[in-house]
């Protein structure tokens, strides 16, 4: 028996030690995964940042709105005055649902692929769309270009949007280099594609704040308008920019170390931030980013013979203070890219690219909301 397994160890190796020199020598055009920066942590020396009160089964507790007709409802933005919840969604139309009785209308087609969304001043919206750059939704719902380049770079994947208070809108290129179909190659690839920029309505001018983020993503102001939070999902954090003041044009960490990959925020308007986790951290996740050949193994075989799963289950979102302190967190085995939680009223909505609706929970009904 011992001599028929060493024989049967001999000839894997033999078989694997061709494939193993073919992927270290081979080099993909369009493929180059990196060794994720130092102050990265992961493996059983990183305990992500823990939250006091965890809801982590928060599909039993949830209901759909407008089930079938919100494909993938990426992000959300509530408009109180009308009575409207907006959100993007991926056959390229941007769609409202009326509060609190839940019908879906047709709002406004955008062509591409709408993610971020906000309200603008004049009763409009900011969409920042992924294949077609930063737009404007004008109230007769006429779409608008904004901008799509910057520096000499074409957006690749445009993402999360907010708008401050004097018009300035502030958002985030993912990468300039993958699009949203490709986004998973960004994330194994491990390279600082991202931007975070500004658009100034008045002069039709886009300015790159800061630069070099690995998959910037969602954008929320805070409430004295005087910074903003930004997430970097491969990163598993989310750090502040500094717009005024001593600190102006400067980034420090906000909350590192999250339980999955952030992609939104959201501020409610009562002190807490909501970080929407598209999926939660693994295992999986832990071995394949702390390796570079095994991300570009995972790469050759996704494009070669067959999807390799990606372990996107245990999606959901964390909620923290002005300060970055962990509050509430839920979750779920069966929840899978969420990818925004905006808290209207005694509710609290979320939307998946994994679903054709989005879901709420009644927060006077959760065991975790004191």
């Amino acid at each position: 028996m011992a001599t028929g397994l060493g024989v049967l160890t001999k000839s894997v190796l033999l078989v694997l030690a061709p494939v193993l020199i073919s992927v270290v020598l081979y080099s993909p055009k369009d493929f180059s995964p990196a060794a994720m920066p130092p102050e990265y942590s992961f493996g059983a020396d990183d305990v992500s940042v823990p939250a006091s009160r965890h809801d982590a089964r928060a599909l039993d507790t949830s209901e759909r709105v407008g089930e079938g007709l919100l494909p993938g409802p990426e992000d959300l933005a509530y408009d109180a005055a009308g009575g409207w919840l907006y959100t993007g969604c991926a056959d390229g139309w941007v769609r409202r649902v009326s509060m609190p009785g839940g019908a879906v209308e047709d709002w406004a087609y955008t062509g591409g692929r709408p993610l971020g969304v906000v309200l603008a001043g004049d009763g409009g919206l900011i969409v920042a769309d992924a294949d077609k750059g930063l737009l404007k939704v004008s109230p007769d719902r006429e779409v608008e270009l904004l901008t799509d380049a910057a520096e000499g770079f074409r957006f690749a994947l445009t993402d999360g949007v907010d708008v401050a208070a004097d018009g300035i809108i502030y958002f985030t290129d993912a990468s300039y280099k993958h699009s949203l179909a490709e986004f998973m190659l960004d994330i194994l690839e491990a390279r600082p594609h991202g931007r975070l920029m500004k658009f100034d309505p008045s002069t039709r001018q886009t300015t790159v704040l800061a630069r070099d983020f690995y998959f910037s993503n969602g954008v929320a102001l805070a409430p004295d308008q005087s910074s903003l939070i930004f997430c970097e999902t491969v990163m598993r954090r989310c750090s502040r920019y500094h717009i005024r003041g001593d600190k102006a044009g400067t980034v420090e960490r906000f909350i590192d170390r999250l339980p999955g990959f952030p992609d939104n925020v959201r501020y409610d308007g009562d002190g807490r931030y909501w970080i929407a986790l598209s999926a939660g951290r693994t295992l999986q996740w832990d071995v394949m980013m702390g390796s570079p050949l095994l991300r570009k193994l995972v790469y050759l075989v996704d494009k070669y013979v067959v999807m390799v799963p990606k372990s996107l289950e245990r999606a959901g979102t964390i909620s923290v203070t002005l300060d970055g302190t962990p509050v509430t967190m839920y979750s779920d085995p069966g929840l899978a890219l969420s990818t925004v939680w905006l808290k209207v009223g005694d509710y609290l909505y979320y939307g998946s690219l994994h679903s054709s609706y989005i879901s709420r929970i009644d927060l006077t009904k959760s065991s975790i909301e004191a």
